[in-house]
């Protein structure tokens, strides 16, 4: 069970048109995450690098920083990083919000960090909508809070299949 506010966008992602698969930005309102905007983000999904492009303010005192433009994969402990890019790989490739579990220096609490796909007019899943939602009270005002620590990832939801992409090597058609 996961806190009401991860839940608000893990059911708003699944009501949109589409989301058996992967949905269009333009169907989701973020207006719609009401309370919550603050702590949404919207990051484009990258081979290397996960750009920020726009971060909720609760989310940038959090980290102490503006973060339009930085690496959201920066924001997370080195040892960190590869559960979080397959986290996100993870998303896009089942088609549903994946919810991370992640922790902060000086907070005994949990942050829940949902992703959840979005594709573009062109059809291509090219960003994820976010949400960082606290689990302890306290941790709501909590500012600078250095890297974050994942714990554990784990898909919500129905899993559903992403577009296929077919590509060719040496001529031959391969998935």
């Amino acid at each position: 069970m996961f806190h009401s506010g991860t839940q608000r966008l893990i059911d708003l992602w699944s009501g949109l048109p589409g989301a058996s698969r992967i949905p269009l930005r333009t169907d989701f309102d973020p207006v719609a995450l009401g309370r919550v905007l603050p702590q949404a983000m919207i990051i484009d999904r990258g081979q290397t690098a996960l750009p920020v492009r726009l971060a909720g303010g609760w989310i940038e005192a959090l980290h102490a920083a503006p973060l339009r433009g930085s690496d959201w994969l920066g924001l997370w402990h080195p040892d960190s990083r590869p559960l979080v890019r397959a986290s996100v790989v993870q998303a896009f490739r089942e088609a549903r919000p994946v919810v991370l579990a992640a922790a902060a220096a000086g907070s005994s609490g949990v942050y829940e960090i949902v992703v959840a796909p979005l594709r573009g007019p062109d059809g291509t899943a090219d960003r994820f909508i976010g949400l960082y939602q606290w689990t302890r009270p306290a941790d709501r005002t909590a500012r600078n809070v250095g890297l974050l620590t994942a714990r554990m990832a784990v898909g919500v939801g129905p899993m559903g299949r992403a577009p296929l992409v077919l590509a060719a090597l040496n001529g031959r058609r391969v998935a």
